[in-house]
């Protein structure tokens, strides 16, 4: 270590990752503003804190296959605070938003501008119940709408109010996975639904599968432009976490064929 340089902490890797995750692999350098404010959070100098980032990317084996490494010079307590992340999602990130929290002395409602008028009335576990539901929706897509460039990965609208962060495996079925981005698609509404009721599916190779169900009907034109001419055609790819395969395969189980 040079002189004058300090290690990094546990609570400072663990925030450095939790940006990780928010934002897209091509804009986790120094200029970045939300680089640049995590840096005045944990002072430290920005391209410090992108060096982290980078040194999270490279344990990212989807971008190795990208030819993208990020930075080699990671430490064990990277690599063991990648780990907990990908063996535990949801406690982990939920974990790291909180201290995010606490270091701007705000809470995780706020930090999410999560709109808690409308159940104000309502109390006890229910009403923490449904805090906990909406923080973890508002994290969720911000994950995954970031990891696809903020657009549809079937059809690449970027109409934000028309994206959804859709769920590979339905929230209540995979209670673990409910924050995973590798468990997230950004969809338009209409696919969202499809692919909510298995008329839409994605292949291991991510390539669109569309049940044979639409091509009962090929003459119209709208089933024709947002269905039929996507079968077989790439998704667009994410830029950081894919897909995972074996989620993937569980949907194929209810795909509509």
């Amino acid at each position: 270590m040079k002189e004058g340089q300090r290690l990094w902490t546990y609570e400072e890797s663990t925030l450095a990752i939790n940006l990780y995750c928010k934002i897209p692999f091509g804009q986790m350098h120094s200029k970045n503003p939300e680089v640049i404010e995590l840096a005045k959070l944990i002072e430290r100098t920005p391209s410090s804190v992108a060096r982290k980032l980078g040194n999270f990317a490279s344990f990212d084996p989807k971008l190795r296959q990208r030819g993208v490494r990020g930075l080699e010079n990671n430490s064990k307590l990277d690599k063991q605070i990648w780990n907990d992340y990908m063996q535990n999602w949801d406690t982990q990130f939920i974990a790291s938003e909180q201290l995010l929290a606490k270091r701007k002395n705000t809470t995780v409602e706020k930090l999410n501008n999560i709109d808690l008028d409308n159940i104000k009335e309502v109390e006890g576990l229910e009403k923490e119940r449904l805090v906990s539901v909406r923080v973890n929706q508002s994290l969720f897509r911000k994950m995954v709408l970031t990891n696809f460039n903020n657009k549809c990965c079937i059809t690449g609208i970027n109409q934000a109010e028309l994206l959804v962060a859709s769920h590979i495996l339905p929230w209540s079925i995979d209670k673990g996975n409910r924050l995973n981005p590798k468990n997230g698609l950004a969809l338009n509404a209409l696919h969202d639904k499809a692919f909510d009721c298995g008329l839409i599916t994605i292949s291991e190779d991510f390539r669109i599968k569309i049940s044979s169900l639409f091509f009962n009907n090929p003459e119209v034109t709208s089933i024709k432009q947002n269905f039929i001419e996507y079968e077989g055609k790439s998704l667009f790819e994410p830029k950081k976490f894919f897909p995972d395969i074996e989620f993937l395969k569980r949907h194929n189980e209810r795909f509509k064929g």
